[in-house]
């Protein structure tokens, strides 16, 4: 028999329910006649708070609430790889194909289909002892990956029955097995989790092996490891989208996840218009085969965008336990925290700086730690990571407001997007001088073995003339640049080519839009080897004036564009100019 209450009060998304007494902490109930889905958030007595997920409006005191007993959960199976999901995991695609292009209020759609058959084969026999994390068996989700269909967290047993190779829907048994005190368990390919509790792991690993993304200012200057979480903040119109949107296309994760937490209705349609058309570049497939959406737009019901961060990282964790790195980008968790900031106004919580909820620092934490590289539980030691990076919109691009600061307390990287150098038309608009990494120490030993033994020097020296550029900026906008010694103004020269050739990169570009990791590694040394040569050139009486007109420069600027399948050949040929035109500038 259903449990039900009764609605004494709304208030926007926040709706009060007596009659709830036995119910619990985060159960879901489902509200009023339409049947809203809310989850509760605060009981006292037999009086429960429940945040809806849905528009209220035209729900009335005195319409039942019931309880179902259960959190707050998601579906996990196969078929989750491809779909565009709202932020409680209701299938935006089929819902238009039932309703059209609104979503009707209380409309309840399965997030993976009943019906479809998926091709399952067993990787376990009869009297096998299995325990949480053991692989059953395997299903090919899409053309390349596999889906390891896994026992479930807190069980164990020995093998009664395990299902022949062919095709089953998700509900389905394909397993039983004797479980502790003689009980008989059955699992399904289709299981649930709820999304506010951690998935269990077996033990963490340290993050040292870098999330290549493509693009050169991140993976150089600021990398992230895989397991790592970063932090993109920056003010309207800096390019936080587009870089989320360039991670999601190009990082070497098997699986993305892509949460619009809040977004602007214009750039979630951008994204899932785009998505679906772009190719995967490792595998040759739709890169939607391997990308999870889940697309909670700014006018959409505000407490779901709360939930949507949730949803994202369960599903995120879900394929990470079965071995895979999984890259989670959320953009982003401003309104996130804007979302928390309206309920807690609602329920007359007291607020804390600029009217965030007192828990805004936790609530970020608990979200943010559930990344990491992992040995998953489980007899096969297999690895899986969970990278988050969100964005951060704080408003008129201030650092010092709250959601930025406790981000930064969190994350280990913050690449600092700039109005001014977005201005400037420099894209990726990240700050070399605000921007931080505290991983490149812990990838260094990949990137001193699979691109050269020199990486982190050269790194080095690159940042140390950054860093030198923007103190004689400041000497430069006093007295000029022309009162300057010539080899600070090389030094300006050199870091204006490395700006040009190395940290402006164009996501448009069917070649820049992605460098590999060696190529990143031959323009520094060429960029480099310039700034050698010329440092000699100018020890020697040569003027910056003359090394400036060298047409080696032209080259120079264009060597990002250069296709892979030429640019070994076409470096080397660059180097060799280069270093004639220098030997003919040095005077004999």
């Amino acid at each position: 028999m259903k449990k039900e209450g009764t609605i004494i009060k709304i208030t926007g998304p926040v709706v009060l329910a007596e009659n709830m007494r036995g119910s619990r902490i985060y159960e879901l109930v489902m509200v009023g006649k339409e049947q809203l889905i809310g989850e509760i958030i605060e009981l006292e007595r037999d009086t429960a708070t429940i945040q809806v997920y849905e528009e209220t409006s035209g729900v009335t005191p005195g319409e039942p609430v019931t309880r179902t007993g259960m959190p707050l959960s998601v579906e996990l199976g196969p078929g989750l790889l491809g779909q565009i999901y709202d932020g409680i995991q209701r299938p935006l695609t089929k819902i238009m194909d039932l309703v059209g292009d609104y979503i009707e209020r209380g409309i309840q759609v399965p997030a993976l289909d009943r019906e479809r058959r998926w091709e399952f084969t067993p990787e376990v026999s009869v009297g096998d002892v299995v325990g949480q994390g053991d692989i059953l068996g395997v299903v090919p989700e899409t053309k390349t990956l596999i889906h390891r269909v896994l026992v479930p967290p807190g069980l164990s047993g020995k093998v009664r029955e395990i299902a022949a190779k062919g095709t089953y829907t998700v509900e389905e048994t394909i397993a039983k097995l004797d479980a502790e005190e003689g009980a008989v368990v059955g699992i399904q390919m289709l299981q649930r989790w709820p999304v506010r509790e951690a998935r269990p792991y077996g033990k963490k690993l340290e993050p040292n092996v870098p999330l290549i993304t493509g693009q050169r200012v991140i993976d150089t200057f600021f990398p992230i490891a895989k397991g790592g979480t970063a932090a993109v903040p920056g003010p309207f119109g800096s390019g936080k989208t587009v870089v989320q949107q360039q991670l999601a296309k190009w990082v070497n994760a098997e699986i993305i996840v892509y949460v619009g937490c809040g977004e602007r209705g214009n750039e979630m349609a951008d994204v899932l218009r785009e998505f679906p058309a772009l190719e995967d570049p490792t595998t040759g497939e739709p890169l939607m085969n391997r990308t999870v959406l889940i697309a909670n737009t700014s006018n959409m019901p505000v407490a779901a965008r709360e939930a949507s961060v949730y949803t994202g990282i369960t599903i995120a964790e879900y394929y990470r336990d079965m071995g895979y790195d999984v890259a989670l980008m959320a953009d982003s968790t401003s309104r996130w925290a804007e979302a928390m900031r309206e309920i807690s106004g609602r329920l007359e919580e007291m607020p804390g700086e600029e009217g965030y909820p007192a828990y805004l620092a936790s609530r970020l934490a608990d979200f943010y730690e559930r990344s990491g590289r992992i040995i998953t539980t489980g007899r096969e030691e297999r690895m899986g990571s969970v990278s988050v990076i969100g964005a951060v919109s704080p408003p008129g691009g201030d650092f010092s407001e709250p959601v930025t600061q406790n981000t930064l307390r969190i994350v280990k990287v913050f690449w600092a997007l700039d109005a001014d150098l977005a201005n400037k038309r420099h894209f990726p608009a990240i700050n070399w001088l605000e921007s931080y990494s505290l991983y490149t120490d812990a990838v260094s030993d990949w990137w001193h073995e699979q691109a050269g033994d020199d990486w982190g020097e050269m790194r080095g020296e690159m940042m140390t003339l950054l860093q030198k550029e923007s103190e004689l900026q400041e000497i430069v906008q006093l007295v000029g640049a022309d009162v300057l010694p010539e080899h600070d103004k090389l030094v300006l020269l050199a870091a204006e080519i490395l700006k040009e050739s190395f940290l402006i990169q164009n996501a448009f570009h069917a070649v820049d839009t992605y460098c590999r990791p060696v190529k990143q590694y031959g323009i520094m040394k060429i960029l480099l080897t310039f700034y050698g040569l010329a440092s000699d050139a100018i020890a020697k009486g040569v003027p910056v004036e003359k090394i400036m007109a060298m047409p080696v420069r032209v080259k120079l600027a264009r060597i990002a564009v250069i296709p892979d399948a030429e640019y070994e050949g076409r470096f080397e040929e660059i180097k060799k100019n280069m270093e004639d035109e220098f030997r003919s500038l040095v005077p004999a």
